[in-house]
Order: structure tokens, then sequence, then C-alpha cells
């Protein structure tokens, strides 16, 4: 019974520090800040609270330990190499594994080309794919197809053409290699430590890297611009050319439409990376950010990551809700 308890008095402290989160602004009052300075220091709240107190409640009887456990074979089964799961509102860390490893991050990276593409370009204007973008010939862009830089956003963002974000890279740094110094620039302001790019889109390239906990400050930072999240957060679109035709396009993230909750973000493979995938989803006031890194299969990355949310949601439902069961 003692055992029990100790579990349940360490949800109980998690929901005072989940609620004492949440009254900060009554404090004594600061000093006036910018809304930049402000999605600064969100991306950079993280809490290691539950990280701690999970595996003491494992070793407990009961209930909860049962179901800890049975959750905790699941997460060991999983085939990622790294991932890092985060509630948003207080930077709670549910879940991690090998976070601050560097790893490759395929097109995950075009996170960053979409970011910088946003800022800026003007999403009217009017960009054509030349030869030299033309890198590969497996993307849906060709040499001569006009698109406005909106849509051109999309095509890369949703179908993750790489043609597409070479044309972007062009267009908004002048060249590729000042576009990639850009990229790097905005690395650095945004705290990502252990991150270098190397091209817009995440092709192999062994100077292309990140690390969970780096791409995870991307994309809280990424998704507060509604630009983006609006495009990561289609499911499905007509994208016009600027010669009239218009092509239909579906988005990569299955789980946009296969997860309740889902709001992006972005796909990712080569064989170098292996299966990633950048998600977010929000259910009854909570939003769950997760980076999964190098899972072992197309299908693989989409149900690692339902699962995973599926745990967070389940966490954050118990430390708010006291007695509801995790499993």
């Amino acid at each position: 019974m003692k055992r029990g308890m100790g579990v349940l008095t360490a949800l109980g402290l998690l929901a005072i520090v989940l609620c004492g989160s949440c009254g900060e602004g009554k404090r004594e009052e600061e000093p006036q800040r910018s809304e930049e300075e402000v999605r600064l220091e969100k991306i950079g709240r993280l809490d290691s609270t539950l990280l701690g107190m999970l595996p003491r409640a494992k070793g407990m009887e009961g209930w909860m330990a049962d179901s800890l456990n049975r959750w905790q074979e699941r997460l060991d089964a999983l085939s990622a190499e790294a991932w890092v799961l985060v509630e948003d509102s207080t930077g709670l860390i549910i879940s991690e594994k090998n976070a601050d490893q560097r790893m490759y991050m395929a097109s995950i990276t075009k996170m960053m080309t979409c970011l910088l593409a946003l800022e800026n370009g003007k999403i009217d204007d009017s960009i054509k794919i030349t030869p030299d973008v033309y890198t590969t010939s497996d993307a849906r862009v060709k040499v001569g197809d006009g698109y406005t830089v909106a849509g051109m956003i999309r095509e890369m963002m949703m179908l993750s053409d790489n043609n597409a974000a070479y044309a972007l890279a062009k267009f908004v740094g002048g060249d590729t290699l000042k576009f990639y110094q850009m990229m790097n620039q905005k690395a650095a302001y945004l705290g990502m430590n252990g991150t270098h790019f190397a091209n817009p889109n995440g092709m192999p390239n062994n100077n292309n890297y990140s690390t969970a906990y780096d791409l995870l400050r991307l994309s809280r930072y990424c998704m507060q611009d509604t630009a983006f999240a609006r495009i990561v957060g289609t499911a499905s679109a007509d994208i016009p050319l600027l010669d009239g035709r218009h092509l239909p396009c579906q988005n990569t993230n299955a789980l946009l439409t296969h997860y309740e909750g889902c709001i992006g973000i972005k796909t990712g493979f080569t064989r170098q990376a292996g299966n990633c995938l950048a998600s977010a989803a929000t259910r009854n006031g909570v939003t769950l950010y997760l980076i999964l890194l190098k899972s072992k299969s197309y299908t693989s990355r989409f149900t690692e990551s339902a699962t995973l949310l599926d745990y967070g949601f389940h966490v954050m439902k118990t430390c708010r809700g006291g007695a509801t069961k995790l499993y």
C-alpha cells in the first residue's frame, strides 16, 4: 500500500508542477519582452521532471507499475535509433532515446528551408525551375515549370520535392552556398549546437546532420509561424503552376489522416538517415512534439510515432487527472 501511495504522491507533486507553471503570469511583473524573445524562450524550455519520476514509479507495485511496465515493453520494441517526445506548454520531456546523438535527418532538413523561405521570400513572387536546380530526376517539378513561392513551398513540404528545395534555396539566397550559410546562421540563432546544414533538402551528405533535441527546437519554433503550421498541417491540396495547370498534392505525412489530432510536421527518408518523422499532435488542450529518427521502415516511422504520441497523451492525462490509468 505504501508503495502505491508513493506513485500517487509523485504524480501529485507533478500536478503541482503543472499547475504552478500555469500561474507564472501572476508573479512579480517582469519587464516586457518582444514576441521573438518569448518565442525563443519557449523553444528552449525543457523539464526533465518526468524522466526522473517515471522510472521510480516503475519500481513500485500495483496497477500503475504494471501499466508503466507494459508501456516500457512497447517503447523498448521500437526500432527507431533516436527520439524525443515533449509536452509543448510545459516543456516536459516525456520520453527520449539518444536525443543528443548526431544523426542524419533526411528531408526533415526542409523545415529550415521552409522557415527561411517564409521569412525572406515574398510568397507571390514567381520561381522557375532551371537546369542548375534540377538535381534529381525523381522530383515532380521539372525544368521550365513555374510556381509562386507559396506553391513551391507546398510542393517541397507536402510532397517532399527535392528540386523544389533547391529552387527555393537559390531564390532566397541568390545562390545555394549563401543559402547554406543562412541555414547555419539560423541554426546557431536557435541554439541548435549539434546541427550543421550542407544542403536544403537532406539528401545524403556527411555534413548535413542534427540531433533529436535540436530538431525539436526547430520544429517548435517553426510551428509558431502560422503560415508554416498551415502548410504542414494540410493533408491534400491542388498546387497551381504559372501556366494554369493545377497539380494534386497529397502530404507524405500519413499521420495527418490516420492519427487523431495530428497537426504536422515533416517526413524524411534516405538510406543514410533511415526513416524519420517530425510530428506534432493536439488533444484536449495538450500539444505534443515528437522527433523520431532512423526507424527501420516507411511504415514503422508512422506506427512508432503513433505509439509514442499515445504514450505521451496517456502520461499527461494521468499527470493532470491523478487517478486515470496509463494503459
